[in-house]
């Protein structure tokens, strides 16, 4: 898949909050999403249906936390080739089945762990961790993979670097997770677009963008700086609003229509790659494939 003549032809419309989507059909807080894959298939299908039916050229598998080491948590590490593989299997089947021509993305999320020497997990341990995630997608058939909510450069460089070498060919986007500070944006570990573009891009990403962490007004500021750090094509998925908590439920209250009155901006803007994060429902990515005129 040549994605940038793709964008170089229109933007690309990812989708939005898997989390939300997973909470809303039962699944329980602390609990571990990647293990619905196998446990509730029906209702990742159904999900993954729903982003498609809203207009998402782009739906990424159920496995933003499908390294063994997060899985570790939910005593889950031995079992992370078959969630992730099980994962791209419900995507890729929906799209093959409803949705032929759209693409299905290999999420992956950080690992949940501190590097040495600020936490306790080597270098050589992350990267094995995601490569055999990156080998996993590739061997399940996803079209790319998509490294997502990055705070920690080193990290997210080698998350990219595997990832590229399980891709064969296959496009890699990355997001790091920025919110505003004193000197510009920045991630909570002092990372800015500028030096994370350089990396990721040397690193051979695709793709360098920002997912998470703020709203799409603060995004919109973002954008533009995206766009010139490093060149090449850049991508934005902000949060559906500011979460509140509601007897003791996150709630986001940003409507559809607002969403995509803002983030259909971000193509002029320099995003050739779009959607949403946290909190976005079907019906926000539908009203923003309807504001970019699909």
């Amino acid at each position: 898949m040549d994605i940038l003549a793709l964008i170089a032809e229109r933007p690309l419309l990812l989708d939005g909050g898997m989390g939300r989507a997973l909470m809303e059909r039962g699944l329980e807080a602390g609990a571990c999403p990647e293990e619905w894959n196998v446990s509730h298939p029906t209702e990742v299908a159904d999900i993954h249906r729903s982003f498609f039916a809203a207009g998402s050229d782009i739906v990424n598998t159920n496995t933003f936390g499908g390294t063994a080491l997060r899985l570790a948590a939910h005593g889950l590490a031995e079992r992370a080739v078959e969630l992730n593989e099980a994962g791209v299997r419900l995507a890729v089947g929906v799209r093959d089945r409803d949705y032929p021509g759209r693409w299905v993305a290999g999420d992956m999320g950080p690992c949940g762990h501190m590097l040495k020497p600020m936490g306790e997990v080597e270098p050589d341990a992350l990267r094995m961790t995601f490569a055999e995630q990156a080998r996993a997608l590739v061997a399940g058939g996803v079209d790319l993979l998509n490294i997502e909510t990055m705070f920690d450069l080193t990290e997210a460089t080698i998350a990219v670097e595997e990832a590229v070498k399980a891709a064969e060919g296959r496009p890699v986007l990355v997001s790091m997770a920025y919110k505003p500070a004193a000197k510009g944006f920045r991630t909570m570990m002092g990372v800015d677009p500028e030096r994370a573009a350089r990396a990721l891009r040397k690193a051979g990403a695709t793709i360098v963008g920002a997912n998470c962490e703020i709203t799409c007004e603060t995004m919109r500021d973002l954008v533009p700086l995206l766009a010139e750090a490093g060149g090449g094509v850049t991508s934005a998925q902000p949060n559906a609003g500011q979460p509140r908590l509601v007897d003791g439920e996150t709630v986001y209250d940003e409507t559809p229509e607002h969403f995509a009155a803002v983030v259909s901006t971000y193509p002029a803007l320099g995003a050739g790659v779009v959607g949403g994060c946290c909190g976005t429902p079907p019906a926000s990515i539908a009203a923003l494939a309807a504001a970019l005129g699909r």
